[in-house]
């Protein structure tokens, strides 16, 4: 596997950010979350023009060397032909749900972010659009170049685990 420029997708609550921070430590290259580009604000509640969101992902995409994590897959069609490497946390949407709830435990349980959260990441097999398991699935299946498919917490955990302990660039 080529990791130079990784892309990491999946649900919200797979891992995806935990992964990438780890995978982007190891090798010494920037990670950008998706999430910092498409939301102006830390509770995700006021998002970036899409045009907007987008030029910002294409610069970071033009570096040589980054991992990349995000559900967004409208922004992640538009970087892919970047990346050397794709990793899709397939994750159960139960353990989405049950990793956000513990993420977010100091949340009230009527907040409407997190109740559109755990909505969303419960919902990601059913999802239509460009972040859904489908498009997911689509991005994952056309893509040409190293690709790994890592379905629960456990084998994400065994991944890192695995990597050599010198960076592999």
């Amino acid at each position: 596997m080529n990791p130079t420029r990784t892309l990491i997708i999946g649900n919200s609550g797979s891992g995806k950010s935990w992964l990438a921070e780890r995978l982007a430590g190891h090798l010494q290259v920037p990670w950008v979350d998706l999430d910092s580009i498409y939301w102006l604000s830390d509770e995700h509640s006021i998002a970036r023009p899409r045009s907007e969101s987008l030029a910002m992902a294409r610069i970071a995409a033009c570096q040589e060397r980054w991992v990349i994590e995000g559900v967004y897959g409208w922004m992640v069609s538009e970087l892919i032909h970047r990346a050397t490497a794709l990793i899709w946390l397939c994750v159960e949407d139960e353990e989405c749900v049950i990793n956000i709830r513990q993420r977010e435990a100091k949340r009230n349980d009527n907040d409407e972010l997190l109740i559109a959260l755990l909505d969303w990441a419960g919902s990601y097999r059913t999802q239509e659009g460009f972040s859904g398991f489908a498009a997911h699935q689509r991005l994952f299946e056309e893509f040409s170049g190293s690709k790994l498919r890592l379905a629960n917490r456990k084998v994400i955990t065994d991944f890192i685990n695995a990597l050599p302990h010198t960076p592999l660039i």
